[in-house]
């Protein structure tokens, strides 16, 4: 018996697709249509997990597939490798984040060319290199030069302990991640992107993505937040100063019995200065400082505020009403000003009675409204209206589109990121960096010490430097930017990633972008895919790019489970990728991830189900091995064919047809490999039939290499090789199923008497209905049933069924 050294075979195969540089490809060729298929990057970790399989193993397929569909595949792969983690390697093991990082990319490399993955590594990006963040200073730049980079202002998470401002994703429950200390606000002028420039764009274009999952597109229509009101004018008493206050409902506006400021507006400290108030709302600033968005936007959190002494103007009655800071409103959310209608809203409701304020109800229960002067008695959908155009008349408030979407926070204190290209001047300010000095380049002279601002203050030869405007002295930005702008352009760089001009070139971007089938995990759905989306939009808007939409069809895989959770190291719940790799091969471990569930549906792992993938991959070698000589002496000619002959034919090509649809369509992975199990097991059974017909043999055979070559790419180089065939499995056309292969000579028909089951029986495809009948009344079996009593009538359906009645 044949053994399937899988260890040898893969080996074997890895070192030819290197030595023959079997994935590199041209993006300029043009005889074929272009087809880009990508999987989200990885940051490198060092270590590959399951999730990391799965997900690369559904681009694989998709791009080997589609590479012998004739399509010039672009398959690309690089590393996210900026980021926090290579800077707290540094601080807690003495490493250079650089030495760290380039390690754990030549140690993951190696693992996914362990898995058989087809990628073109020529066109390897990573984003921590010159090469690459010299580009992305150069966008920064040019979103600078439109005004789509801004500084302002802002509250940012503050670690007493370290003494450096956080980034959200270093702050776990409230405490530094690095410490453990409560984590506070402090206000510090930072770098924006305006993400709500495209506000609009990016959710009305939402609906021509029509291959995109429609939880990702809900999850980001909520996100963008659009919201259709007016902004009301309210004067502070007193005073000629104003407060303007974004609200959905202006129709409840006369039930307005007090206003809620966002205890950290700037406002606030106006308002409280030199008054008694100014102490308590300092600390209660304070307190605010020690909760997170999440905590004080909860619907459980308990309403808590203070009356700060003073009062505005309802414009729409001229009543005075008390302002109040409050837990629940946040300076970044709308105008940081809430007009409070506790009898129509449940927040201030509750607020209004803990502190017990007027509740004044505007709209009775039968939507019409009341206490509300001119507008009682009027439908409250005709009052939103009219109350608006009162006060646009008078010149207190204007109808309003609002977005939750909020403009993107890029300053990141960090060194491992990149640096914003930027330099202060005291003659004059902030001033862009020259292109041709770019790379802004990170230094090596710096401190890791966990503590005080970015490392890169602690570098004199990178934050002293000249104005490039004046040539005076000027100082560099010490903040780098957040590592999703790396990852919201790297798939246009994946196109020309050697070009050294610019960061790609239009004409090359234009044939590849957006890309056809983009794969990555669901909890991307909000920041990555919609910075990426906003990106794409702003180099359009500048000429860059024709396309306006970074990925035409997204396919977001579910999670490896084990035991019904998430793997993780915690749960002691993880499996190893490489682990799996040694004991049954990476063929075996990409076939177990692709079978076990659809594509998008999580996974459940079984160590049973592996055993079985193996154990299915053993019986597909032995059987090719067994067959192996018989294909390479056969002919194409079918000859005469016997009623088995047509049979194994019609699986044959009927799971050509199934599994081409199936990975065409919808990815149907699974059900592809299911049917590839289904023609084995005919084939095992055809092959011991008295006078095969060799000719079928070699038609199954070579069917069932070239399916299972994408799915298991080393097995099905080796199996191709083992019948006879040169070259690459891969550089072979997707085989087409013969459509009269696909007509069956004969049928199978069920008989039924009084609609029970009694029989089953093979008649020719066209027999007339008289002839059915014939034949049915025949049957041996039908005649012993049906003796002795009287056949009322018989109902033929073609192709079918016929059913005798009988009494």
């Amino acid at each position: 018996m044949s053994v399937y050294d899988f260890k040898a075979i893969e080996t074997k195969w890895q070192k030819t697709w290197k030595e023959n540089n079997q994935y590199k490809m041209d993006t300029e060729q043009t005889e074929k249509p272009n087809y880009y298929t990508l999987e989200m990057f990885p940051y490198p970790s060092g270590k590959l997990h399951m999730g990391h399989v799965r997900n690369y193993s559904i681009g694989d397929v998709i791009a080997r597939f589609k590479k012998m569909k004739g399509y010039n595949v672009l398959h690309p792969m690089g590393w996210d490798s900026f980021g926090l983690p290579a800077e707290n390697a540094a601080i807690k093991h003495g490493i250079h984040p650089h030495k760290w990082t380039m390690e754990n990319i030549a140690e993951m490399r190696e693992q996914l060319n362990l898995l058989g993955l087809s990628y073109d590594w020529d066109r390897e990006v990573a984003t921590s290199t010159p090469e690459y963040y010299k580009f992305t200073q150069e966008i920064f730049l040019k979103l600078l030069e439109r005004g789509l980079a801004y500084k302002k202002k802002s509250y940012v998470n503050w670690c007493p302990s370290c003494e450096t401002v956080l980034a959200n994703e270093q702050v776990v429950q409230g405490e530094c991640e690095r410490c453990g200390t409560t984590v506070i606000k402090k206000d510090l002028e930072q770098w924006y992107f305006k993400t709500t420039a495209f506000a609009e764009e990016l959710l009305n274009d939402l609906d021509k993505l029509d291959g995109w999952p429609e939880k990702v597109k809900t999850m980001q229509r909520n996100w963008i937040g659009k919201s259709t009101g007016a902004n009301l004018t309210f004067t502070i008493d007193g005073t000629e100063d104003t407060i303007t206050v974004y609200t959905t409902r202006p129709d409840t506006a006369y039930g307005v019995s007090f206003m809620v400021l966002a205890p950290e507006s700037p406002l606030v400290k106006e308002l409280v200065a030199g008054t008694e108030y100014e102490a308590p709302v300092d600390e209660f600033v304070l307190k605010m400082h020690k909760m997170t968005e999440i905590e004080r936007t909860s619907t459980d959190l308990e309403k808590e505020g203070m009356f700060i002494g003073k009062y505005v103007i309802n414009p729409v009655n001229g009543r005075k009403v008390p302002i109040w800071i409050a837990n629940y409103v946040l300076a970044d959310y709308g105008t940081g000003a809430v007009m409070a209608v506790p009898a129509h809203d449940e927040r201030d409701e509750d607020f209004a009675k803990k502190y017990d304020l007027p509740i004044v109800p505007v709209i009775d229960e039968d939507g019409i409204m009341i206490n509300s002067e001119e507008f009682n008695g009027m439908p409250a959908k005709e009052a939103f209206e009219k109350i608006v155009d009162k006060m646009e008349e008078e010149g207190k408030g204007k109808r309003t589109v609002n977005y939750r979407l909020r403009d993107w926070l890029v300053s990141r204190q960090r060194y491992w990121g990149c640096p914003i290209p930027v330099v202060y001047c005291d003659d004059c300010g902030i001033v862009p960096e020259k292109k041709e000095n770019l790379p802004v380049l990170l230094p090596t002279d710096v401190e890791f010490t966990g503590k005080g601002e970015s490392p890169l203050t602690t570098s004199p030869t990178f934050t002293e430097t000249v104005c490039p405007k004046c040539g005076k002295p000027a100082r560099r930005e010490v903040d780098t930017m957040d590592t999703f702008i790396d990852s919201s352009w790297y798939f246009l760089r994946y196109t020309d990633n050697k070009n050294t001009e610019e960061p790609f070139r239009k004409d090359i971007a234009d044939k590849w972008v957006p890309v056809d089938q983009y794969i990555g995990g669901v909890e991307h759905a909000i920041m990555h895919l919609l910075y990426a989306r906003w990106l794409m939009k702003a180099f359009h808007s500048m000429g860059m790019v024709e396309a306006d939409e970074p990925f035409k069809n997204l396919l977001t895989q579910g999670m490896v489970l084990k035991e019904g959770s998430k793997m993780s190291k915690s749960k002691g719940n993880t499996v190893s990728p490489l682990k799996i790799i040694d004991e049954y091969g990476a063929d075996t471990a990409r076939l177990f991830i692709l079978f076990a569930a659809p594509p998008e549906r999580d996974l459940d792992w079984s160590d049973q189900g592996v055993e079985g993938c193996f154990k299915f991959l053993n019986r597909v070698y032995r059987l090719v091995d067994e067959l192996a000589e018989e294909v390479k002496n056969c002919d194409d000619e079918f000859g005469k064919l016997t009623s088995a002959d047509k049979d194994m034919r019609f699986t044959i090509n009927s799971v050509i047809k199934k599994v081409t649809s199936d990975l065409d369509e919808k990815f149907g992975f699974n059900t592809s490999i299911a049917s590839l199990m289904e023609l084995i097991n005919e084939m095992y059974k055809y092959k011991e039939l008295d006078g095969r017909n060799s000719a079928v043999i070699k038609e199954g055979v070579e069917a069932i290499v070239t399916i299972i070559a994408p799915f298991t790419p080393h097995l099905g180089e080796e199996l191709w090789q083992m019948i006879g065939k040169e070259g690459s499995v891969f550089d072979i056309s997707w085989p087409e199923y013969d459509e009269k292969a696909l007509v069956k000579d004969e049928v199978e028909v069920v008989v039924q008497i009084n609609g029970k089951v009694r029989g089953r029986m093979n008649v020719p495809t066209e027999i007339s209905r008289d002839d059915m009948q014939a034949a049915a009344l025949e049957d041996e079996k039908i005649k012993e049933l049906v003796e002795g009593k009287t056949i009322v009538k018989v109902i033929a359906v073609p192709k079918k069924l016929i059913n005798i009645v009988v009494k």
